[in-house]
């Protein structure tokens, strides 16, 4: 934030902290956010102030109020896109949320269909890498999510053509074999059917229509390092925050 932007109203600065604590995993769900009393203990604010910070985090799906036991602390039940991963991979090390894990589907070499082709800037048929992986949490299916890769990139982390788990997120793996840092993506937003080896992964009729989000990745020297697409679980929100400054 610059010098000449205001700064965040006293409970909206509150709230941004109690939320960092939850996605940090300092605060797990059904812990209790502090109250209104410590809240104008420890910050100096008015009740009104204090008030306000409960009701911001119960809105925005980081909190619910529970009869006996107060207001605690919860996971909105949005998905994680491929941004967001990115993002907390950086800040906090992980690209997980509190209580996400994650199953690796398939992790292999294939011919690049026209769409992958396409994106990555390839003939299409020549070998891609592509990993496929399932996002669940305590509620179900976050996301089946597919990422295609450029085929040398196999080449510098041979692990994104093996089945077990990656020692970082794709984004950092290929970072630090080969320097290439992801500095731009577009991400487009579509309703698609659910294709048939999508549909029992994704716990759905094939066919059934559902929210999806394709990403595209550029590095520092705008050569595309990854395409992928996501496809949403049921009854899970899309969102995003962004700061306006």
């Amino acid at each position: 934030m610059t010098g000449n932007s205001p700064a965040l109203p006293p409970y909206r600065r509150i709230a941004a902290q109690i939320k960092g604590a939850i996605e940090r995993g300092e605060l797990q769900p059904g812990d209790r956010i502090p109250s209104v009393r410590e809240i104008i203990r420890d910050e100096g604010v008015s009740v009104g102030t204090a008030t306000r910070v409960a009701a911001v985090l119960r809105a925005e799906g980081y909190a619910e109020t529970i009869s006996g036991i107060g207001t605690v602390a919860r996971m909105p039940s949005k998905i994680t896109t491929g941004p967001d991963r990115l993002q907390l991979q950086r800040t906090t090390g992980s690209g997980f949320r509190p209580g996400e894990r994650v199953e690796i589907v398939s992790a292999e070499l294939i011919p690049a269909p026209a769409e992958v082709a396409d994106a990555l800037e390839v003939d299409e048929g020549s070998p891609v890498v592509q990993r496929r992986r399932r996002y669940l949490d305590d509620e179900g299916v976050v996301a089946l999510s597919t990422s295609w890769l450029p085929a040398d990139l196999a080449q510098a982390a041979p692990e994104l053509i093996s089945s077990g788990p990656l020692p970082k997120m794709t984004f950092g793996l290929i970072e630090d074999r080969t320097g290439r840092r992801a500095t731009k993506r577009r991400d487009v937003v579509s309703v698609r059917a659910v294709p048939d080896d999508v549909a029992p992964l994704l716990e759905v009729e094939p066919g059934s229509p559902t929210l999806t989000m394709a990403n595209y990745y550029w590095d520092q020297h705008g050569q595309i390092t990854e395409y992928a697409r996501d496809f949403i679980g049921g009854d899970r929100e899309l969102a995003a925050d962004y700061d306006l400054e």
